[in-house]
């Protein structure tokens, strides 16, 4: 070479051999040991194209740089291909870092899951309280959670009441409700009440340690993908060291003199035409760009193998929460029969605005969103897992559940029966006014569908795309939603290792399977799925665990990113075909077949120009990626 703009310490042969050799035997050192372990195995690989391309360049250079009679005698030219070597090795290198460190962020959702356990839990033991170290409960022990606090690990309550967020389990928003009797499970958290239970799994047997395991389990149990490459080596390959050593004896016996200069030059150039400089550009290329392109749009894609497998999804599988929803209860319905309409919402926002039910805050926000301002109360009391009463205005107003209601006297409405059944068929939750003993208003709350989902969901059906609903909610919400969105499947009432048993099913009839979620209770499904898209808007263990994420939340990206890898391998087929095309047009002429005719042997200079035309023209297919 003999560019300008570099400095002539740079240009010198030694100094290039200098420089090379170290990148080759270090930095490249393990594509040796690759070739080695594939030929001890009787086969080959892109290990063995990359060591003997670059080994065989590195030799030729070498014998350039230090014996160039050896080829001037001959009345050739001593060209050296160390920067090839160099080229070569950085950019696969460059390609397996990025493997490596897609493969590192799973072992950071590992962590971060684990760190969301309690670190320590207040027990009763003789008599006394006493907080200790979670590694130090046993079986058995009675744990005291207070509100706001992490439940320590799984158990029964004993005494208590109160609401449990467990969206990391359920992915549900609402917070569940809990008495004496129910399970709670480690690391949820304690919403406003406090109580007792009995510890009942510890340890390894604790749900949020399954949910670490089912990860680890479903990253360890996916095979590689093989690479068209690699299977195209391990033919080529052979093909390509026969040919060379063809080569080398059909010119050492039948050659002009110098036969043996004639046979090694043609058995070297064999070799070094065959360095796969276009296949090392040709996956790695298109992989940058599509996944730029992917950035672009708000698709960010973690590794080649997610953008490689995207293509292939015939089924995609939903959680519904902050998925196909917004994942925050709304304020959907509100019927009021008797009273002005004014007055009834003023008085249910100020009953409401001090209860610390997980809905009231839902209710508060929709009466504030109607510019009705909330109002002092005189008198508040609240009953666990029932409802408020309050003293507003000389009235007295009673919130909550139609039991509730009832039991402190007021009278049913039967007007509204029909709403009510319309309400919970579409999987709502309905709560309840009382005003001075008379039944007036109903609240329906729900998790709202987002606006483009029902859109997404018939684009995947145009696709033939299978879609599956999976929910830690109840049937009839399920349901609900299912029939809103014209989803094709649905199971309600899962747990974590359900959606990932779900997802092993699948994939066991031969299905290729993404998983969509946000949340942690997603996170082994998201693993164990052929692909994982996680919600940009979901928690850090499930963006870890996925291969795509979409910034924003946002679900129309779903199809484009499908599209995105189809035109993405589309790509990267048509540059490897490319860069074989020009090995197997490249390889006969560097063996000498033209020069029995033309008396043509190919210059290394030409072949030289011949890779660097081969390496732009994979460049620049690479490039219309930015233009779909």
């Amino acid at each position: 070479m003999s560019w300008s703009w570099v400095p002539d310490i740079l240009k010198e042969h030694f100094t290039l051999f200098i420089l090379t050799t170290p990148v080759l035997f270090l930095a490249g050192g393990q594509f040796f040991k690759g070739a080695w372990g594939a030929a001890k195995q009787k086969t080959t690989d892109m290990n063995t194209l990359v060591a003997a391309g670059t080994f065989s360049a590195w030799l030729f250079s070498s014998v350039s740089t230090f014996y160039p009679k050896f080829f001037t005698d001959s009345g050739m030219n001593a060209d050296i291909y160390f920067e090839t070597v160099a080229i070569i090795i950085a950019l696969i290198l460059l390609g397996r870092l990025l493997e490596a460190r897609a493969k590192a962020g799973t072992s950071e959702a590992l962590k971060r899951l684990m760190g969301m356990q309690a670190k320590t839990a207040l027990v009763r033991r003789d008599g006394e309280e006493k907080e200790i170290p979670i590694q130090d409960v046993v079986i058995g022990d009675i744990i005291i959670v207070k509100p706001g606090q992490k439940i320590s690990v799984d158990g029964v309550i004993t005494k208590g009441f109160s609401y449990v967020d467990e969206s990391m389990i359920t992915g549900e928003s609402i917070p569940t409700e809990k008495k004496e009797g129910d399970t709670v499970i480690g690391a949820t958290v304690n919403k406003n009440g406090s109580f007792e239970f009995r510890a009942s799994k510890i340890g390894a047997d604790t749900m949020l340690s399954h949910i670490v395991k089912m990860v680890e389990d479903a990253q360890n149990s996916k095979a590689p993908i093989q690479r068209l490459a690699d299977f195209v080596a391990s033919i080529f390959v052979p093909i390509v060291f026969a040919i060379a050593i063809i080569a080398f004896f059909v010119w050492f016996f039948v050659g002009p003199s110098p036969s043996l200069n004639f046979a090694l030059i043609s058995f070297v150039s064999v070799l070094i035409i065959a360095c796969p400089c276009a296949l090392g550009l040709a996956t790695p290329t298109a992989i940058m760009v599509g996944t730029g392109k992917g950035a672009e749009r708000g698709i960010l894609i973690k590794n080649a193998e997610s953008l490689e497998n995207a293509h292939k999804i015939n089924t995609v599988i939903f959680d519904k929460t902050g998925t196909l929803t917004e994942g925050k209860p709304k304020v959907t319905d509100v019927i009021i029969k008797g009273g002005d309409e004014t007055e009834v919402l003023k008085m249910i926002g100020a009953t409401e605005n001090l209860s610390e039910h997980p809905l009231a805050e839902a209710i508060v926000k929709y009466v504030k969103d109607e510019k009705i301002s909330i109002i002092e109360v005189r008198k508040f009391i609240s009953t666990e897992g029932k409802g408020v009463f309050a003293h507003i205005d000389g009235k007295e107003v009673l919130v909550g559940r139609r039991s509730f209601l009832e039991e402190n006297g007021v009278q049913k409405n039967e007007e509204f029966t029909s709403d009510i059944e319309r309400l919970q068929k579409e999987g709502k939750t309905v709560v309840f006014t009382g005003i001075e003993g008379k039944e007036v208003a109903i609240i329906a709350i729900a998790d709202t569908v987002k606006k483009d989902a029902k859109s997404v969901i018939q684009t995947l059906q145009s696709q033939n795309i299978q879609t599956i609903m999976l929910t830690g909610d109840n049937r009839f919400t399920a349901q609900a939603i299912a029939e809103q969105l014209g989803i094709d499947d649905y199971i309600a009432e899962v747990y974590p290792q359900d959606k990932a048993r779900k997802v092993k099913e699948l994939q066991a009839e031969g299905k290729i399977v993404a998983m969509v979620g946000d949340g942690i209770n997603d996170a082994p499904a998201l693993t164990q799925a052929n692909i994982g898209i996680a919600m940009g808007t979901g928690t850090d263990i499930a963006i870890e665990s996925a291969g795509i994420t979409l910034l924003g939340g946002d679900i129309k990206k779903i199809p484009e990113a499908i599209r995105l890898s189809k035109e993405t391998m589309k790509i990267i087929k048509q540059n490897l075909f490319w860069a074989f095309v020009y090995n197997i047009l490249g390889i006969p002429i560097a063996a000498g077949v033209l020069y029995p005719f033309f008396g043509i042997m190919l210059s290394p200079i030409l072949a030289s120009a011949a890779m660097a035309l081969s390496s732009i023209s994979v460049v620049s297919n690479s490039l219309r990626l930015k233009n779909i």
